[in-house]
């Protein structure tokens, strides 16, 4: 019933059906799984969590750690822009052996991003990282970072092409031009990344000599801001990497005086404060983008899109076949005499009206927004759907008004005009037959898929799921992939043209792919969204 189903984010075509007008905002073309994967992770994701308010961990905080992992000293720095290779690809994974990557934050960090289960078929590792970073700098305070997915995680170690303290500066140039950096560029990237986090005595000891300092911290504040550019000009800076008793790895200081502080003083001069977080802000993202020339990422998100409409779930019992999806509306006014519909087009053309079937939200409720969302100062409301459709006639695609009942024209979400189309209706994931099992044999929990085909018993029905739960202990951590011959379900009859199939997955699955065979035709149904499943809790 659906492909490629995932959240669907869309700027929509807005129509002013009365005066025939039609206003086109920025829009992707439905389906984009990844674009609206990142939108969702960005805003209503929970991974900002642990960098609201600039925690502290370990004598440091837990945003300095992220962006310690992303930055142009770790993961990033494998970049060579000369032969287009490395880049910010998660190899920090393999790498972790390395001088320059000891310390407990770098396992803390991968370990966190493990923890949340962001990871999926098209967001992996090195994406996480990446919005870690943004969440980071954000949390402390500092500026918000557009976010651009579709980076690809390595699967060995990079180039060891990290800087370390004790280079000369030279070597520091040479690096950071290598990593696609100006001198210029490297002065404000080595102050942007230490306005947060110091340096641990028991990671580098040559560095701080003196065993009775845990850390040495980089200036006196924990917040995103230019007090390490300010302490270092005005002589009052206990920055280890400026001041430490080992001259050989003072890199700071030799990085920062490079051209006798002119970029320094830049950042406390006038209107300091928005010059440096500007700097910073476009350097972080040219870092936390550098990436391997054949990779593409996203046109960067800065802002959320619009409308975002949840994947939109089916069943199938007793001749009647139900859809449920919810719509996520931004920033609406306050009016409660707002009416939102969901539209739909049979794929007959028997059975709807030439304005579309309709079914009215059957409830809203406000939406919970992250770190990102409420720095915006966002507002939203989530509307929900659940329609009865002609089985036999089915759907096309499918659409929504929204209507103010304020004698303005309503706003038809609509795809950019096309309608979000339902490709096929052979095979769909069956929301209200599927359950959440408790195992109590073996004290765990698992999901039973039943699959709806529109065939017989013949068929043959596969899904390969995607897991963010690695089973490792240690990094790397990688989704684990699995591909399962379902069964034909016995407890579940043909029923209406149906025939269901069915299998148990695990219940950290996030997202999954069907392939069925259904009398000599191969029918697919890619990156089906389990996280916005509602499927009936059963002991067993």
């Amino acid at each position: 019933m659906v492909q490629s189903l995932r959240a669907l984010y869309a700027r929509a075509i807005v129509t002013c059906a009365l005066a025939g007008y039609a206003h086109s905002f920025s829009t992707f073309q439905w389906p984009n799984p990844q674009l609206s994967y990142a939108d969702s992770q960005i805003y209503e994701g929970s991974m900002s969590i642990l960098t609201q308010g600039c925690p502290p961990r370990e004598n440091t905080t837990v945003p300095a750690q992220w962006l310690r992992i992303a930055s142009a000293y770790h993961d990033m720095s494998t970049h060579d822009v000369d032969d287009g290779t490395g880049g910010l690809d998660a190899s920090i994974q393999y790498e972790l052996d390395r001088p320059q990557n000891v310390g407990q934050g770098m396992i803390d960090s991968l370990n966190d991003f493990k923890a949340f289960r962001v990871a999926a078929p098209f967001f992996g590792m090195a994406d996480t990282i990446a919005l870690g970073a943004v969440f980071a700098v954000a949390g402390c305070g500092g500026p918000l970072i557009p976010f651009s997915a579709g980076r690809v995680d390595a699967t060995e170690a990079g180039p060891e092409t990290v800087p370390e303290p004790q280079q000369d500066l030279a070597s520091h140039t040479e690096a950071f031009r290598r990593q696609g950096f100006t001198p210029t560029e490297m002065i404000g990237l080595v102050a942007c990344g230490h306005t947060l986090g110091g340096v641990r005595q028991v990671d580098f000891p040559l560095v701080v000599t003196d065993t009775e300092d845990v850390v040495q911290t980089f200036d006196t504040t924990t917040n995103f801001d230019n007090a390490v550019v300010s302490e270092y000009l005005q002589n009052t800076t206990e920055n280890i990497l400026v001041v430490g008793p080992n001259v050989t790895t003072r890199s700071d200081f030799r990085i920062f005086s490079s051209d006798g502080n002119v970029t320094m003083q830049r950042y406390v001069d006038f209107l300091s404060s928005d010059t440096f977080n500007e700097t910073c802000g476009t350097l972080i993202e040219r870092m936390i983008n550098t990436v391997p020339n054949e990779v593409t990422l996203t046109e960067p998100i800065s802002e959320p899109f619009d409308y975002v409409v949840s994947e939109p779930l089916f069943s199938y019992r007793n001749g009647t076949l139900s859809m449920a999806t919810t719509l996520r509306v931004i920033n609406p006014s306050d009016n409660p005499s707002r009416t939102i519909t969901l539209l739909w087009a049979d794929r007959q053309g028997s059975s709807c009206p030439s304005t579309g079937c309709t079914s009215p939200s059957t409830s809203s409720q406000q939406v919970v927004f992250s770190l990102i969302g409420n720095i915006q100062g966002l507002t939203g409301i989530r509307y929900s759907f659940n329609a009865t459709i002609n089985a036999t006639t089915s759907l096309s695609k499918f659409w929504f008004e929204i209507n103010e009942n304020d004698s303005s024209d309503p706003v038809v979400v609509d795809n950019g005009g096309s309608g979000f189309v339902i490709e096929q209706d052979t095979i769909f994931i069956d929301n209200s037959r599927s359950e959440n099992l408790f195992l109590s044999s073996s004290f765990t929990d698992v999901r039973k898929v039943i699959v709806a085909v529109r065939g017989d018993a013949s068929s043959s029905v596969s899904i390969t799921t995607f897991d963010p739960n690695s089973s490792a202990s240690t990094p790397p951590y990688v989704l684990t992939v699995t591909t399962t011959e379902l069964q034909l379900d016995e407890s579940n009859p043909s029923e209406g043209g149906f025939t269901f199939f069915t299998g148990n997955v695990s219940e950290t699955v996030n997202f999954l792919n069907i392939v069925a065979n259904v009398g000599g035709t191969s029918y697919t149904q890619e990156n089906f969204d389990m996280t916005v499943v509602n499927f009936p809790f059963v002991t067993s």
